[in-house]
C-alpha cells in the first residue's frame, strides 16, 4: 500500500507542468540609451544624435568597424576596444556584429551657440560647468534646477565624467529637454577660451577665499561644481578666478554636489535678477 502511494506521488510529479528554460539567445528589450549593429551606429554617428561612446569588439578593427572608428575620431566621439562577450552581453541577443554605442537621449549642443544664444537674447550668459561629476542621478537633478534657477546651458567633459542618458533625463524630469548641454574634449582650455571672452569663473569649494553670499555672480559667469567625494580637480582649480564655499554648521563636511549646485545656482539667479 506504501508503495502504491509513493509511485501514485511520483507519477503527480513528472506531470506538473515546469517554466520553459530561458533560451540561450532569446533577445530582450535594448535600453532606450544603447544602440548595436554596424549600420544603426554609423548612420547614428552621421546624424545629428549624439553618442556618448561606441564600444567595438576587441580584434575586430578591419572592414566597416575600422570605418567607424575613424568616423568616430572625426565627430569627437569615444571609442573603446573591449572584449566581445561584454558586447555580447550589452547587446542583450540582437545582432550586434562586434560594435554598440551609447546615445544621448538629445543631442549635445554647441558651446558657440550657448553663449551665442545667450548674448543674443540681450543678456550675459550663466553657464555651470560640472567637473568630474559620475552619477547620472546629481546629473539629472542639477540640470532640474538649472532649468530652474536660469542656467544658460551646462558644460561636462568628453571623458571621466556622467553623460547624458536614458536615467539622467528621468532624474531630470524632463529638463534635459530644455538645458542645452555641451561636451569639451579639454576642461582647462574650455575655460581660458571663456575667461578671454569675458568670462568670470566661479568654483565652488569647501576650502574656498569667501562665502558664497559676498560672491558677485553677476555677468557672464561660469559656476564650477566639482565631482562627488573629490570635488574640483587641481588643475581646474587654477583656471577659477575665485572660489566660494558653503557654510556648514553640522557634523558633516561637505554637500552633495546637486545640492551645492542648487544653493549656488539660486543665489546667482538672485544677484543676476529674475
Amino acid at each position: 500500500m506504501e508503495q502504491k502511494r509513493k509511485e501514485k506521488a511520483s507519477s503527480k510529479k513528472s506531470t506538473e507542468k515546469r517554466p520553459a528554460p530561458r533560451r540561450e539567445h532569446e533577445k530582450t528589450e535594448l535600453p532606450e540609451d544603447i544602440i548595436v549593429g554596424r549600420n544603426a551606429v554609423t548612420e547614428a554617428l552621421k546624424s545629428s544624435r549624439g553618442l556618448n561612446k561606441i564600444l567595438v569588439a576587441s580584434g575586430e578593427h578591419h572592414g566597416s568597424l575600422r570605418e567607424i572608428i575613424a568616423l568616430a575620431r572625426e565627430n569627437g566621439v569615444v571609442c573603446e576596444s573591449v572584449p566581445g562577450e561584454r558586447i555580447e552581453r550589452i547587446a542583450a541577443g540582437h545582432r550586434h556584429q562586434g560594435v554598440a554605442a551609447y546615445c544621448s537621449p538629445v543631442p549635445y549642443a554647441e558651446l558657440s551657440d550657448i553663449v551665442g544664444g545667450a548674448r543674443g537674447k540681450g543678456r550675459e550668459p550663466f553657464l555651470v560647468l560640472l567637473d568630474e561629476l559620475e552619477d547620472p542621478h546629481n546629473l539629472g537633478a542639477i540640470l532640474r534646477t538649472a532649468d530652474a534657477a536660469g542656467v544658460d546651458g551646462v558644460i561636462i567633459p568628453k571623458r571621466r565624467s556622467c553623460p547624458l542618458s536614458a536615467t539622467v533625463a528621468k532624474t531630470s524630469a524632463g529638463a534635459v529637454e530644455y538645458v542645452p548641454v555641451a561636451r569639451v574634449g579639454n576642461i582647462a582650455g574650455t575655460l581660458k577660451k571663456l575667461k578671454e571672452d569675458g568670462f568670470w569663473v566661479i568654483g565652488a569649494d569647501m576650502e574656498g577665499d569667501r562665502d558664497y553670499h559676498e560672491a558677485d555672480f553677476r555677468g557672464a559667469i561660469v559656476l564650477v561644481v566639482g565631482g562627488e567625494g573629490h570635488g574640483i580637480s587641481l588643475l581646474t582649480k587654477k583656471n577659477c578666478d575665485f572660489l566660494v564655499r558653503i557654510p556648514m554648521i553640522g557634523h558633516i563636511n561637505s554637500l552633495n554636489a546637486s545640492v551645492a549646485g542648487a544653493i549656488l545656482m539660486y543665489e546667482a539667479m538672485r544677484q543676476r535678477g529674475r
